[in-house]
């Protein structure tokens, strides 16, 4: 039987999250064994912050939330893809659909951003 590895990064495991229609990398977060198994039982995705220390579940702020599809680990059980229903519009705290809208051109990174939302309004800082 396989076992996650939580141990290699110091509890954490990295996990990849994608849209499960179009294949779209939405996000990477933090898990640990906690965070892995509240998403397992409740078919929402739950991760680690490390910046804030604590728990949290994606959407609770937003309401922007993902539904689980499937979970896949690589072969060294030390990383998780989760594939997802994205509910609302965006599934980056920026208000952009994906967390991955910068891109490398021509030396520089530029931005390539569409907010869905303003993040001003829906988080409470």
């Amino acid at each position: 039987m396989i076992k996650i590895d939580f141990e290699k990064m110091g509890g954490l495991i990295p996990a990849v999250i994608q849209d499960n229609e179009s294949g779209e990398v939405l996000m990477v977060a933090f898990m640990d064994e906690k965070t892995l198994n509240l998403t397992l039982e409740s078919g929402k995705t739950w991760f680690f912050s490390r910046t804030r220390n604590k728990y949290w579940m994606k959407g609770e702020e937003s309401g922007n939330t993902q539904d689980v599809v499937e979970v896949l680990t690589d072969c060294d059980a030390d990383t998780v893809v989760i594939k997802v229903k994205q509910n609302g519009p965006a599934a980056c705290h920026t208000g952009n659909r994906s967390c991955f809208y910068v891109r490398y051109e021509n030396g520089a990174w530029v931005e390539h951003s569409n907010p869905l939302f303003d993040p001003n309004a829906v988080y409470k800082k």
